[in-house]
C-alpha cells in the first residue's frame, strides 16, 4: 500500500507543466508568468504633478505668501509649451506633465483660488512656501526602462496586468489554464433532478469535480457520465477532443463492473493508498486526440472523490498550470474527539470556528456521506498511527475555500 506522498509524487510525474502561450494581458490570478516582463516605459513616463494646484519656481515662493501672474493650464493629458519664467504660475492639474522652468507645485487649497471647475485667473495668491520638488513625481521614480517588473513564476493577478500595462506591454508569456475532462461512470447514475429508480442514484460526482476543476485553476473542458459497458467509456473519452489532463470518479475497485478498470488496465495503474476516505487509485495515460494524456481514476464514492482531488487532481492541475503544488494548511485544535481507522491517514470534513474544528457529520470521513459535504471548511489530517483523536489535539487542517 502507498502512502498518500508517495502517490503524489507519481501523479506529479505523470506531466510537465504546459507550454507557455502568448495572451493579451489580463488578470488571472490561476495562471502564472511563463517569462519575465521588463519595462519598455519609465513609471511615471515625464515629470508631472501629484496635486491639482498650480506648478510653480521654488525660488519664487519661498517668500510667501506671494502673487504669481499665472500664464497657462495644464489639463490631465497634455503637455504645456510655455518655459516658466521667474514671477509666472501654470495652472496643472493632477498626472499632467511639468512645465519646463517649474520645479515644484502648489496644491490649490494652499491659493487664494478655489477647486474645481474654476475660469483661469490672471494671478494668483501663494501663501505657503514649497521646496523645490513638492509634489512633483519624477519621470523613473518607481521603474526605469529595462527593470524587470515582474518574473516567470509571478500569478497574473489584477495589480500584476495593470503593472505589465503601465510599462507598454500588450501581451506576456502564461502557462494556461488546464483543460480537463470530467467523467463520471456508473450504471447507477442518472441526471440530477430525474426520478431515480431501485439501486439508482443522482450523479453528484459530476458537479462536485467539475466544480473543483474551476477552484483549482483548470478549465472544464466536458463533463460526462457513462454506465459500466466498456464501449460506452471508450467512445466517451474519444469523443472528449483535445485535453490536458482526464478525470475520472469509479470503477476503480476489485468488484465485476469497474468499467475504468476494465478498459484502461495496461495503460493506467491501480493502486491502495493509505488514507480514508479514498483508498482505491488509478493513475496513468491514455490516448486523446493523437496525445498521451495523463488519466486520474478516483473513487465512486463522492466524499472520497472530493477528498482525492484535493490530495492529487488539485496539485496536478497547479504543476501543470506552472503554479507550486502545494496546499494550504494550519494547524487547529479538535473540538471534539473521534475514532480513526487503523494504519491510514483520515481527512475529516470539518467545520472551522473560532475556537478549532469538529467534523462536519456525525459520520465523520464517511465516504457517502455527500449531503453535508457544504458544511465543511476543511479537511483535518489525523496520522496514520493516531487511533483516536481527543478533545484539544491539534491538528493539521487543509483549508478546502482556498
Amino acid at each position: 500500500m502507498r502512502t498518500v506522498e508517495e502517490h503524489l509524487s507519481a501523479v506529479l510525474a505523470l506531466a510537465d507543466p504546459l507550454p507557455p502561450v502568448t495572451a493579451t494581458v489580463h488578470p488571472d490570478p490561476a495562471t502564472v508568468l511563463a517569462a519575465d516582463v521588463v519595462a519598455r516605459y519609465p513609471v511615471p513616463p515625464f515629470d508631472n504633478s501629484a496635486m491639482d494646484g498650480f506648478a510653480v519656481r521654488s525660488d519664487d515662493v519661498g517668500s510667501a505668501p506671494c502673487v504669481l501672474a499665472v500664464v497657462g493650464d495644464v489639463p490631465a493629458g497634455t503637455a504645456s509649451t510655455q518655459t516658466l519664467q521667474p514671477g509666472q504660475a501654470i495652472r496643472i492639474m493632477t498626472g499632467s506633465p511639468l512645465p519646463a522652468g517649474a520645479d515644484a507645485v502648489v496644491p490649490v487649497e494652499h491659493t487664494d483660488q478655489l477647486p474645481g471647475d474654476q475660469p483661469l485667473p490672471a494671478q494668483v495668491e501663494v501663501r505657503a512656501a514649497v521646496p523645490a520638488g513638492r509634489h512633483v513625481r519624477r519621470r523613473g521614480e518607481d521603474i526605469e526602462v529595462g527593470a524587470k517588473v515582474l518574473a516567470a513564476g509571478d500569478p497574473a493577478t489584477p495589480a500584476a496586468a495593470a503593472a505589465a500595462a503601465s510599462i507598454g506591454h500588450a501581451q506576456w508569456q502564461v502557462r494556461p489554464r488546464p483543460r480537463v475532462l470530467v467523467v463520471a461512470t456508473g450504471a447507477e447514475l442518472v441526471a440530477p433532478g430525474d426520478p431515480i429508480g431501485p439501486g439508482q442514484i443522482p450523479d453528484s460526482n459530476g458537479l462536485l469535480l467539475s466544480g473543483l476543476v474551476t477552484q483549482f485553476g483548470g478549465e472544464v473542458a466536458a463533463v460526462l457520465r457513462v454506465g459500466d459497458e466498456p464501449q460506452e467509456f471508450i467512445e466517451a473519452l474519444a469523443t472528449a477532443g483535445s485535453v490536458d489532463l482526464a478525470l475520472t470518479t469509479g470503477g476503480v475497485s476489485a468488484g465485476a463492473f469497474e468499467v475504468v478498470r476494465q478498459v484502461t488496465s495496461g495503460s493506467v495503474e491501480f493502486v491502495k493508498v493509505a488514507m480514508q476516505p479514498g483508498k482505491p487509485q488509478g493513475l496513468g495515460h491514455w490516448g486523446m486526440a493523437g496525445r498521451r494524456v495523463p488519466l486520474l481514476a478516483l473513487p465512486g464514492n463522492p466524499v472520497s472523490v472530493f477528498v482525492s482531488a484535493w490530495l492529487f487532481a488539485r496539485p496536478l492541475i497547479a504543476h501543470l498550470a506552472g503554479r507550486p503544488a502545494q496546499l494550504a494548511t494550519r494547524q487547529l485544535p479538535a473540538l471534539d474527539g473521534w475514532r480513526t481507522p487503523p494504519g491510514r491517514r483520515q481527512y475529516v470534513p470539518v467545520a472551522i470556528t473560532p475556537d478549532g474544528v469538529r467534523p462536519a457529520h456525525a459520520l465523520g470521513s464517511g465516504s457517502h456521506a455527500i449531503a453535508s459535504l457544504h458544511l465543511a471548511d476543511g479537511l483535518a489530517v489525523v496520522p496514520a498511527d493516531v487511533d483516536e483523536v481527543h478533545a484539544g489535539d491539534v491538528l493539521e487542517v487543509i483549508d478546502t475555500n482556498a
